[in-house]
């Protein structure tokens, strides 16, 4: 018996009590659709640890777009003071 209570052998018998009940194709599909979650999961962790250093590529770009729109509208303002006088 190992640390975790469980041996070898009965792992074993559990695999071929799966095989009897559920058969090779079933356990085949099973077996090919838990590594296509386990691969989502991984790229969906990794898409998530690079969005920060893209969102820090693209903050001097938010930075300066904002800028602009600011420059804008304290001229409209200006125009609408000049206008109003």
């Amino acid at each position: 018996m190992g640390p975790s209570g469980i041996s070898i052998w009965q792992l074993l018998i559990v695999l071929a009590i799966a095989l009897c009940v559920f058969g090779t194709n079933r356990l085949k599909n099973v077996g090919a659709d838990l590594g296509g979650a386990i691969k989502g999961f991984r790229k969906a962790m990794e898409d998530e640890t690079r969005t920060p250093a893209r969102a820090a590529e693209a903050e001097p770009a938010l930075i300066a777009e904002e800028r602009q729109d600011t420059a804008a509208a304290a001229q409209a303002e200006e125009v609408g003071k000049a206008q109003q006088a």
